[in-house]
């Protein structure tokens, strides 16, 4: 929100999006998506690569298929991820697109557009606190 006040937690730990109880789960992307909010390039476990592209600018679009039959899009341009789609056929229904300073490997801004549902969100990054990695069982706002 505009005063920094926080509207939902959660925790994306490897494929599980863990949201605290009652939340609603329709409000941050998918974790494909998720993922590419952080700017990380992580296919599901049960995508499976069925192609790649070359764009232009030196940019590259690489091709899953999900679990769920949906396919799922990354473009990537100097090892950094620029957008990330999912389609059906070929319609897109979700995408996350970034907005990178060079030299910085963190995105500065995603925004996520569900255009099934008509919904916008965008994540913008205002710091980065470096930090040891914790064991992942200890994220889980459910508790």
């Amino acid at each position: 929100m505009d005063n920094g006040e926080g509207v939902l937690s959660a925790a994306l730990v490897d494929d599980e999006l863990r949201l605290p109880e009652g939340a609603p789960d329709d409000i941050l992307p998918p974790v494909e998506l998720m993922w590419g909010t952080l700017g990380v390039f992580r296919p599901m476990m049960s995508a499976e690569l069925v192609g790649g592209d070359e764009l232009e600018g030196e940019a590259h679009r690489y091709r899953y298929t999900s679990g769920d039959g949906n396919a799922i899009h990354y473009e990537v341009k100097h090892d950094l991820v620029r957008a990330v789609e999912m389609l059906d056929g070929g319609s897109v229904l979700q995408s996350v697109h970034l907005v990178t300073v060079e030299g910085d490997g963190y995105p500065v801004e995603a925004t996520y557009r569900n255009r099934v549902e008509f919904r916008e969100l965008k994540i913008t990054r205002t710091s980065v606190i470096p930090a040891d990695s914790f064991d992942p069982s200890i994220w889980d706002p459910r508790e």
